[in-house]
């Protein structure tokens, strides 16, 4: 790689990430520890005579700084409610986004614990509850400045970037293309036939981003919140067959409901969502492949199989697309 082509994150070396942090006013031990994170950088950095903190640099280029702000003051209004989550430090002068370098930046305490059990129904019902309380500050009304989940940003415009950038392997390419065209048939006519309402999300709701401490939950990272139909920020906690689907489902929407109500008409736009996060997130693997952190954390992309099995599974999920939705019991 040239100097000319050097990926942005290559100039953040340790001792950038110290000065950042000692920019903010704290006295690094210049103990430094590399967290799980591809699409930003996140850093718990030691302090001298304090717990560590953690820092997280925004990818270049990703989100502006007031799609940025809008998600600091969301994390923000959510732990004025007493609401457990953990939003980015605020200095004196109560500014949570910050400029190092080339790069933005933020701070956050450093919060312990397990991801939650999923399999777990208590887990779930205090998942949903929640949930029910994040939905019920975001249905207050939606952000000004962060993306809507759509057919047209996730299904059309992924689909469109990997078939022209070269991605799929010439033996896949005619069964992809056809797979992704009737896909988004298929989409647009259940995007035709349902109208949610949008609120405030998380945007991304996996384990990874929730951590249970003392039978308390709280999310940590905000980074994907998003505008979207409630159904977004649930589905993703479903697993297993449909019988185990509709009795996690069922307790989950139990601790839901008791802070705001979830309408079961979103139940028709689970599989939807689900294909929509299959089609982007190997259109996000692609178009993160520059960034060296990525062939290393997944190798086994960008190969003949990877893409094999990937029309293979958007195969069973025009199936999927078919089946009648979920109940609630």
């Amino acid at each position: 790689m040239s100097d000319n082509d050097q990926h942005p994150y290559e100039s953040l070396t340790p001792d950038l990430v110290i000065d950042a942090v000692e920019s903010q006013g704290y006295l690094s031990d210049a103990r430094i520890l590399a967290l799980n994170s591809y699409e930003n950088r996140v850093y718990q950095v030691g302090l001298e005579d304090e717990s560590p903190i953690i820092v997280k640099f925004y990818r270049p280029g990703r989100w502006s700084r007031e799609q940025i702000l809008e998600e600091h003051a969301f994390a923000q209004e959510l732990e004025a409610l007493d609401i457990s989550v953990v939003p980015p430090i605020s200095n004196k002068n109560g500014i949570t986004l910050h400029d190092y370098s080339s790069f933005m930046f933020s701070l956050y305490q450093r919060k312990g614990g397990h991801a939650p059990e999923l399999d777990n129904m208590d887990h779930l019902f205090s998942l949903g509850q929640l949930m029910g309380r994040i939905h019920n500050a975001g249905s207050l009304h939606t952000f000004s400045y962060r993306p809507e989940i759509t057919l047209q940003r996730y299904a059309i415009e992924t689909s469109t970037y990997l078939l022209e950038n070269n991605v799929i392997p010439s033996s896949l390419l005619p069964a992809y293309e056809t797979l992704a065209r009737d896909l988004i048939d298929k989409l647009q006519r259940i995007d035709q036939q349902n109208d949610p309402k949008i609120i405030r999300l998380h945007g991304d709701c996996h384990v990874g981003n929730i951590l249970c401490r003392d039978d308390v939950f709280h999310f940590v990272d905000f980074d994907d919140c998003i505008n979207g139909p409630a159904i977004q920020d649930l589905w993703m906690f479903l697993s297993g067959d449909r019988q185990s689907k509709m009795a996690q489902l069922s307790e989950l929407i139990d601790g839901y409901n008791e802070f705001h109500d979830f309408n079961a008409v979103e139940l028709n736009l689970v599989e939807y969502f689900r294909t929509l996060r299959l089609m982007h997130y190997s259109a996000w693997l692609a178009r993160r492949w520059k960034d060296p952190a990525f062939p290393i954390a997944f190798p086994w992309f960008n190969s003949e199989r990877y893409w094999a099995d990937h029309v293979l599974e958007l195969r069973e999920q025009m199936a999927a697309l078919d089946e009648e939705p979920l109940t609630l019991f």
